[in-house]
């Protein structure tokens, strides 16, 4: 355990939350998960107890651990791409699944076809809060039009861990759907609450970059126009095509923006400093990781899917899929992965560099084990990355101010809109720009 972590409410402070909400369910009275505007969602004190220190032991943000790889796992991509037993590509043949969803649906049909299939009593995954759509919400849902009510990128804090208490109290399996992190703290948990581990079916995480903080959706409804947060009916980050448009419904009209502006120009630029030491984007830890296949071209496309089987559970859940006619996919050569995915390997190259400046300059890192990175740095970096790593690092800690404690505030009512931005097309948006060095090297 990092030195100075004492308990889940040092790991906020510190920098190092994922927001997963794990803790949550784990120390329910003691912790309880707040928006913070300008990092996401993170846990507060509510009581005084021994639970909060103990939910160390399942904290995504301190730790990440890979044990033995599973049977049949591909040993070509184990060092940079954690434990591949099988991969495919494909979709959705639902067309209706196919194109609201991200990418080609299949996380979505996945968790359709255990419900179909009576393998699982509901699904745990968030949506967007109905009367604040801006705002992400877990929720356990036990019937298919929930989950497909629910489907698509939610590129703002989420923390579905809250809801394991949901998995735990039903009457059959679940499937937990959520970012790498989330199904780190997941798989933890389980070893932990074996009352847990009998009711989790499956775990399906999809591919991410970072979670964008609360203030990087405001900042594109600000881009959008959008002037009152009351006004918002609906928000999508993606979808409804390959990529698709962020899109937001207000009082008798639509706003919109293309993915590489919502994302590329506005959201990426608020992800926190935990996900900038990340390692693992692809859901390492899952039985199912979903992804988008960056290596086609993208445009007016119904979207496709990489598939990504990293257990023999996972394995055969895409298998039953396909045979119930649920996914339609084509087995993926090894060389698919790092191809969809061009930036992953200088990423958590990047990210062994900046953990040995914040150890030289005395910050508590996450300690990662069966989680290469310097393998990575050494090999696919070349000089002035490397460099970039160490000195970016440093010149972020002195700038951000990362060796002070940054005590969580939790948002308290509706929060504004940022005046300040102009929205597209009367100048450039003037939100928060963290160091390029340091975004750069991110995958979409």
């Amino acid at each position: 355990m990092p030195r100075r972590i004492a308990d889940v409410f040092d790991v906020a402070e510190r920098s190092l939350c994922t927001g997963c909400g794990t803790c949550a369910y784990l120390a329910p009275d003691e912790v309880a998960m707040v928006d913070d505007v300008d990092d996401g969602r993170r846990p507060i004190r509510i009581g005084a107890g021994p639970g909060a220190a103990a939910a160390l032991a399942a904290c995504p943000g301190v730790q990440l651990e890979h044990r033995d790889l599973p049977d049949g796992a591909i040993h070509e991509l184990a060092p940079l791409w954690g434990p591949v037993v099988e991969m495919w590509e494909g979709h959705a043949t639902d067309p209706a699944v196919r194109r609201r969803a991200s990418s080609g649906g299949a996380a979505t049909a996945l968790a359709l076809d255990r419900l179909a299939r009576g393998s699982a009593h509901g699904v745990l995954h968030v949506r967007a809060a109905p009367d604040e759509p801006w705002r992400n919400e877990p929720v356990l849902s036990v019937e298919a039009a929930q989950v497909l009510a629910a489907c698509g990128s939610r590129y703002a804090p989420a923390s579905p861990g809250e809801g394991l208490a949901l998995v735990e109290a039903a009457p059959g399996p679940c499937v937990v759907v959520g970012k790498p992190c989330d199904i780190a703290g997941v798989r933890d948990a389980a070893r932990v609450r074996p009352e847990l581990a009998e009711r989790v079916d499956l775990t399906i995480a999809v591919f991410c970059a970072g979670t964008p903080s609360t203030a990087g959706t405001l900042e594109m409804l600000a881009v959008m126009g959008v002037t009152d947060l009351a006004e918002v009916r609906s928000l999508d980050y993606r979808g409804d095509g390959w990529p698709g448009d962020a899109r937001a419904v207000l009082d008798g009209e639509e706003a919109s923006l293309s993915y590489e502006e919502s994302w590329g120009e506005i959201l990426q630029r608020h992800r926190p400093w935990r996900c900038k030491i990340c390692p693992d984007h692809t859901g390492e830890f899952a039985d199912i990781a979903v992804g988008d296949p960056w290596w086609r071209p993208t445009g007016n496309d119904p979207g496709r899917s990489l598939v990504v089987a990293r257990t023999a559970r996972g394995r055969e859940a895409v298998r039953a899929a396909i045979a119930s006619g649920a996914l339609d996919l084509e087995p993926a050569p090894t060389d698919r992965l790092p191809r969809s995915q061009p930036n992953l390997v200088q990423t958590r190259g990047a990210v062994w560099g900046r953990l040995q400046a914040m150890r030289l300059l005395g910050l508590p890192t996450p300690r990662y084990r069966g989680v290469p990175t310097f393998g990575a740095w050494w090999r696919h970096l070349d000089r002035s990355a490397k460099v970039r790593s160490f000195a970016g690092t440093a010149r972020r800690i002195r700038r951000s101010g990362l060796r002070r404690r940054r005590p969580v505030t939790p948002l308290v009512g509706r929060p504004a809109v940022p005046v300040s931005i102009r929205p597209r097309g009367q100048g450039q948006p003037q939100g928060r720009n963290e160091a390029a060095a340091l975004t750069a090297d991110s995958p979409r």
